[in-house]
């Protein structure tokens, strides 16, 4: 691929937090961002410089039009449409491709990449009707096969009548019923890969949940050995070779006594690499950047021997003192 280089405009399909901090990366060196998606300025895109464009996911003109306006394309979340990717790389190109969002925004197909590509996973069963449930491993947890995310669209279910009685509360969409996985603690690891197939990798991290959604995150994981380090990095290596992935993405890990299991992928940057921006060399943002560019690769080691990032939304848990803090 011919490096597309700083002065050039770089296009977003989403316009949130994610994005507004990969904008900041960009601007930085020396590239535009122009961001696309349904809400009205000013977005976290624009409030850091993007140029902001108002638009819905299935209005293909519309974003036909902004791709053409841009140089190179990627997207912040994974529920955009895969038609949407589509129409931009008629004129453009789009990084990760819209084959890697295909398999990513729905669990059937990611669980049966994954299993292809030889990485262990959790006992699963694909959901399409009650019956599917019959002879299923239970425990388990029942989760919608897209837009699920941070425990939303998921159930913990015993046996197959619980199950039956999720599955409808669901709206009878297509699932997977994932058996409970008795994992010691919960990692991932942040990755890059670019399109001459070089791939940088951040370590392995610990992440701390409250109330389903990622709370803290240590780096590097303190109960991590140089094996299981080494071991979590072989199998992210693998997964961004398999899905040809170009770009940033997250895979993210349960931690059980007999290795590790692969629970999801995040074909972007990931709330759990927010401690690249101030604890690694480059950021996960500006990672992001170099791998859709096409440019090199930047380093990946600490600037400290550890670091530790802490999430905070403002809808979940009460303000923190942030005055205080700054004091």
């Amino acid at each position: 691929m011919t490096p597309i280089l700083p002065g050039s405009t770089i296009g977003i399909l989403g316009n949130g937090q994610l994005g507004r901090m990969t904008t900041q990366a960009a601007i930085r060196m020396g590239y535009s961002v122009a961001c696309y998606g349904p809400d009205a300025a000013p977005t976290p895109c624009g409030q850091a410089g993007a140029r902001e464009v108002q638009g819905a996911y299935d209005d293909l003109d519309a974003l036909s039009e902004f791709a053409r306006s841009v140089d190179v394309m990627t997207f912040e979340f994974e529920n955009v449409s895969t038609a949407a990717t589509a129409v931009a790389s008629e004129h453009i190109p789009v990084h990760p491709a819209g084959a890697v969002l295909h398999t990513t925004q729905d669990r059937i197909r990611e669980k049966a990449a994954l299993v292809d590509a030889g990485i262990p996973v959790a006992q699963y069963s694909v959901v399409h009707q009650p019956s599917d449930l019959d002879g299923a491993a239970y425990p388990g947890i029942l989760k919608t096969a897209q837009t699920g995310y941070d425990g939303k669209g998921q159930k913990l279910v015993h046996n197959a009548t619980e199950a039956a009685a999720a599955f409808t509360s669901l709206g009878g969409v297509p699932c997977v019923l994932e058996a409970l996985v008795p994992f010691l603690w919960e990692g991932s690891i942040v990755g890059a890969r670019n399109a001459a197939g070089d791939v940088a990798l951040y370590p392995l991290v610990q992440n701390i949940h409250t109330n389903h959604i990622l709370d803290t995150t240590l780096v590097p994981a303190p109960l991590a050995s140089t094996e299981l380090q080494a071991s979590a990095a072989a199998l992210a290596e693998r997964i961004l070779d398999s899905l040809d992935v170009i770009g940033v993405m997250c895979i993210e890990m349960f931690i059980t006594t007999d290795g590790i299991i692969v629970n999801e992928l995040a074909p972007r940057p990931h709330n759990s690499g927010h401690w690249t921006i101030e604890g690694a060399v480059t950021s996960q943002f500006e990672q992001h950047v170099r791998a859709v560019c096409g440019l090199p690769l930047g380093s990946t080691e600490l600037r400290a021997p550890a670091a530790a990032m802490a999430n905070l939304l403002g809808d979940c848990w009460p303000e923190p003192d942030f005055v205080g803090a700054l004091a």
